[in-house]
């Protein structure tokens, strides 16, 4: 694991993210997705600075396929003033994510707040749906520790989640993640309407980058 940009200490109630980078993107002809642009910037950099922007702490990457190709655009990426931005490579992202999402979990500092799980492939995440998200979280009902933007009946991202559940997560046996966790425990789960489908829109397929561009969102791939 490595440790880039500024390196202080969070408050303990601080938010912080864990984003989802390690898959092989093998609907994408084996291409890291998350290297697509939007507006010139690699999908992984722009979903970075949108927690940023919406006061998330520290964000802890989940490298594996590709890491050094994504790692390289994280080396370049605009600075982020005050951003904790924390590197983990999961040594087997063959298996399922989550074994990445342990991994995640497993590099965050200790501490009281929540914690956003983010796809790293999703072009339409800005910082103020990021921000409704911890607003929301903010007035969650009690008994509440998982929280889940859906719309049009799909399940969406950033989820976010209380430190108690991230650390069952992270500390359930194999094949027992999140899925398992909220069938389990279903009355500590908010299922968010949310207002618009980019919370639940990724980029897996090339027919995904034409529906895209067919509303007016190009994404391309770097030049080299």
């Amino acid at each position: 694991m490595s440790l880039s940009h500024d390196n202080t200490s969070p408050a303990a109630d601080a938010a912080w993210a864990v984003l989802l980078a390690a898959g092989s993107a093998s609907r994408m002809g084996y291409r890291p997705k998350c290297l697509l642009e939007r507006d010139g910037m690699p999908l992984v950099v722009r979903l970075i600075r949108q927690l940023h922007g919406a006061g998330v702490a520290g964000v802890v990457v989940v490298l594996g396929h590709h890491a050094e190709r994504i790692g390289s655009a994280l080396d370049h990426m605009p600075a982020c003033p005050g951003l904790q931005l924390r590197r983990v490579v999961n040594p087997d992202p063959d298996a399922t994510q989550d074994m990445s999402l342990r991994q995640g979990l497993s590099a965050l500092p200790d501490g009281n707040g929540p914690v956003l799980v983010q796809l790293a492939d999703q072009p339409l995440i800005t910082s103020d749906d990021v921000g409704v998200l911890l607003s929301l979280w903010s007035r969650r009902p009690a008994g509440i520790g998982f929280l889940q933007p859906v719309h049009a009946g799909r399940p969406g991202h950033p989820v976010i989640m209380s430190r108690p559940v991230a650390r069952a997560l992270q500390d359930a046996p194999a094949g027992q993640g999140g899925r398992e966790w909220q069938q389990a425990h279903a009355d500590q789960v908010w299922r968010w309407p949310a207002p618009h489908a980019g919370y639940a829109t990724d980029v897996d397929r090339p027919e995904d980058i034409e529906q895209l561009r067919r509303t007016g969102v190009l994404l391309q791939w770097p030049a080299a």
